[in-house]
């Protein structure tokens, strides 16, 4: 009997196209595909459990263990900082994490002493600037980000950009480009030891669907 492998997913386009290449492997995936209120999934004959979670929860899930592994994007997986392994790029979900603002605006820094920045990612934030030596007040905001500059509650936005529609819509620029992020397939470090034919059975199936 295979031992159980347990992948972490978060619903939604990550999820969906994971199930595409994991079905290539003949996989089944009809019952995370259609997983009503449950959130634990199994495909019985290949002897594989899905858990759905929180697309921030994926790295806490693989580092702990309870998933050998989890696919989730290089924007959530750097805020994270866990020491996982990082085993392949998926090539889908492909967003860029930027700096976006008023580039023109003339800040008042008399009543605002220090440069604010609103995001989601206060952990990439803090890294970024502090690698550039600039002292830096961080707001977070799990909202509608980009509300931060418009609304005068922050100078600048740190935040994935896919189209950069919404940032065109409220008159926004990209005014940095931090880093890429698209979809990564990460591993236990203990797994990939105790686990290795199943996991490297996995990671090399699909490798090859992404080769194709």
């Amino acid at each position: 009997m295979n031992e159980v492998l347990t992948l972490a997913l978060a619903k939604g386009r990550l999820a969906d196209k994971t199930f595409d290449l994991l079905e290539k492997m003949e996989i089944d995936c009809s019952a995370p595909r259609n997983p009503g209120r449950q959130l634990v999934l199994w495909d019985h004959k290949q002897n594989i459990r899905f858990i759905l979670v929180k697309p921030s929860d994926v790295p806490t899930y693989v580092d702990h263990g309870v998933a050998d592994l989890g696919v989730v994007g290089k924007d959530t997986l750097m805020e994270a900082g866990r020491p996982l392994y990082e085993v392949l790029d998926l090539g889908f979900g492909a967003c860029r994490l930027c700096i976006a603002g008023y580039p023109d605006k003339i800040r008042d820094t008399v009543s605002h002493a220090t440069f604010r920045v609103a995001t989601k990612y206060p952990n990439i934030a803090k890294s970024y600037y502090g690698e550039q030596g600039r002292t830096i007040e961080i707001i977070e905001l799990h909202g509608s980000v980009e509300l931060g500059p418009v609304i005068g509650l922050s100078d600048v936005i740190l935040d994935i950009v896919e189209s950069g529609s919404t940032l065109r819509a409220n008159g926004l620029e990209i005014m940095e480009e931090v880093c890429d992020s698209s979809a990564r397939l990460v591993c236990n470090r203990v797994s990939l030891k105790t686990k290795r034919e199943r996991v490297q059975w996995l990671i090399d199936g699909i490798s090859a669907q992404i080769m194709q």
